[in-house]
């Protein structure tokens, strides 16, 4: 409180308070300011390989820095332009920053189609899931039955692991059959039970697939 003479003085008390509120104000908007300026650097886009149209294309995505990388680093491991725009747009739909620039190029580089990779990118099942696609592929699992999975992964349904898959597999399953018990909601217990069912009667001398005795 300002004292004049032992008196309260409204003029100076106002500026007491206002001032410093002022100065908080002009700071606020100086570093909202400073926020505003600042541009991502969309330079390593232009490196990786992207054409000068998709860069603007990407520019009007607003991509953080870390994004930036995420698409340069997919592009130079061979995801087409187009790919890493529609990968971006993907996670952006989801209010999701882009963060599958490795992910991507690394089930290519394991032979995954890229239709196949990019419809796993839609249905929200590359991420910590991608690893166990790249394995079932590598046990030479159709791109037809990664997603089969990835399909009933992305709708909470009940579905096999690659693992037992593999499993029916390796007992003479064919892709069909293989597909018709995913798509049933074929659990790995129950394959569990296939599979030892299978391996008695292997045991006693029957083909599985033709279901008669060996002569």
């Amino acid at each position: 409180m300002d004292v004049v003479r032992g008196r309260f003085h409204p003029r100076l008390s106002w500026r007491c308070f206002a001032l410093p509120a002022l100065a908080m104000s002009l700071a606020a908007l100086a570093l909202t300011g400073c926020h505003k300026m600042h541009t991502t650097d969309l330079t390593p886009l232009d490196k990786a390989g992207v054409q000068f149209n998709d860069v603007e294309q990407l520019r009007g995505m607003d991509l953080s820095d870390a994004e930036v990388q995420q698409v340069a680093g997919a592009r130079q491991s061979g995801v087409s332009d187009q790919d890493c725009i529609e990968l971006v747009r993907i996670a952006h739909a989801r209010h999701q920053p882009f963060t599958d620039g490795e992910t991507a190029p690394m089930l290519l580089g394991a032979g995954i189609a890229e239709p196949t990779v990019m419809q796993l990118a839609r249905l929200n099942q590359l991420g910590i899931w991608a690893g166990e696609a790249q394995a079932m592929h590598l046990a030479r699992l159709s791109d037809e039955v990664i997603l089969a999975v990835a399909a009933r992964r992305a709708a909470g349904q009940p579905v096999l692991s690659g693992a037992k898959i593999a499993s029916l597999q390796e007992v003479g399953y064919t892709q069909g059959q293989l597909l018709g018990e995913i798509n049933s909601g074929t659990t790995d217990d129950q394959a569990d039970a296939i599979i030892a069912r299978h391996n008695v009667a292997s045991s006693r001398g029957f083909v599985h697939q033709r279901g008669r005795r060996n002569l």
